[in-house]
């Protein structure tokens, strides 16, 4: 694990195990191993972040959400239930080195177009932006940068 960057999320302790080669990670929620690939490590600092500092419940913290889109298949990283069981928070994770932009917002946008839920939070782990649904359109809660400019 000291292969992968720093996060700006406070440290988390992770259980950790070898196998084939690969370091697995265990999953709380989900109570299953999973390779620790850079995308995880984002993932599995977010969901930590998500229940001791926001104050969301981990039953109602969902992972690789299914999302019907289109006829296909699709998985949102994480999905956090409010109190009437309704998506109230879609979070989109993706590797340290990979640059949160406009594709990225467009992703979880159709992700919530099927979900409804009131808050997008989109993460390298780096950088994080999160945006309100209100009103039928997106409003940037922390001076997400203009996504319709490379």
């Amino acid at each position: 694990m000291s292969a992968l960057p720093k996060l700006n999320f406070p440290p988390v302790r992770l259980r950790a195990r070898m196998r084939d080669g690969r370091t697995e990670v265990w999953d709380d929620l989900r109570g299953v191993w999973l390779v620790l690939t850079p995308e995880e490590w984002v993932r599995r600092h977010l969901v930590a972040y998500l229940a001791a500092h926001c104050g969301a419940q981990p039953r109602r913290i969902v992972e690789e959400y299914a999302v019907p889109l289109n006829g296909q298949p699709q998985r949102a990283d994480v999905v956090v239930a409010g109190d009437d069981a309704r998506p109230l928070l879609l979070a989109e994770c993706k590797a340290p080195g990979v640059r949160i932009d406009r594709r990225t917002l467009a992703q979880a946008v159709r992700y919530n177009s099927v979900l409804g839920a009131r808050y997008i939070v989109l993460t390298n782990g780096l950088r994080h932006y999160c945006c309100e649904y209100r009103a039928g359109e997106y409003l940037s809660l922390n001076g997400f940068p203009r996504l319709d400019a490379e």
